[in-house]
């Protein structure tokens, strides 16, 4: 054991339950059932399992030293199990945190959206509209219905990750973005009302990721759940005329 070892300070797994504990008890009492605190708890963890078979995979190639080739085969070899079995690690955590009672069905299936999984696309979109503009507003029981509509397109695993696919939507697209909002979203000439309103809110940024991803699906969902044709309509109008 080298001098590093010997003062490297590792987190026991008493310390560690008992930092979840704590988070538990703190989000029971910010109101948080705990079955949604469990699956936002489980969800960081997959991602900190995943962030670590990145970090690992980067480093499985650089062996250390110049030590001949059967160190290095070795090294290589003992590398990518550590890496094989934490990218097994991770699909196991995030297949739990998605899923944690088991695949009802076919592995991509839908199913019906949680209040959590709702939550997480409002704290997603709400500061990628800010980026595009000043002012975000929208009735909140509409609001949920909207992205209601928008998640159910997608299957667990797909929303678990929708954050990102968002801000990569938003990247992509960030141009054309701007020019949308200043011609017909908040404080542009365009009134709030009627086929743009929709513009007005960050649940937006969501429904044109899904009108360009899957828009078949998106109507279909939006039919279901009754939600004004004209809302899509205007999104489509104001996206084409943007591009």
């Amino acid at each position: 054991m080298n001098a590093a070892e010997e003062h490297r300070q590792e987190l026991d797994a008493v310390s560690i339950l008992n930092a979840k504990r704590t988070l538990l008890q703190l989000l029971a009492r910010a109101g948080v059932p705990a079955d949604d605190a469990e699956g936002l708890i489980a969800l960081v963890q997959a991602g900190a399992l995943a962030g670590a078979y990145e970090e690992a995979g980067a480093l499985a190639d650089c062996v250390p030293g110049d030590k001949g080739e059967p160190y290095e085969s070795g090294w290589l070899d003992g590398a990518r199990a550590v890496t094989d079995q934490l990218g097994e690690s991770a699909e196991r955590a995030l297949r739990q945190a998605v899923d944690p009672e088991g695949p009802a069905g076919a592995p991509d299936a839908r199913s019906p959206v949680g209040r959590m999984e709702v939550e997480r696309a409002k704290v997603a979109v709400t500061p990628l509209h800010l980026t595009f503009t000043a002012d975000s507003e929208l009735d909140p029981e509409v609001t949920e219905q909207v992205l209601v509509a928008v998640l159910s397109t997608m299957t667990p695993r797909q929303r678990a990750g929708y954050a990102g696919r968002l801000t990569q939507f938003t990247a992509a697209h960030q141009p054309r973005l701007e020019r949308l909002y200043t011609r017909y979203g908040p404080g542009s000439a365009t009134a709030i009302h009627g086929r743009y309103s929709l513009l007005h809110s960050p649940t937006s940024v969501a429904v044109l990721e899904r009108l360009a991803t899957t828009g078949t699906a998106l109507r279909e969902e939006w039919d279901a759940a009754e939600l004004p044709p004209a809302w899509l309509d205007g999104l489509m109008a104001a996206w084409d005329a943007a591009a």
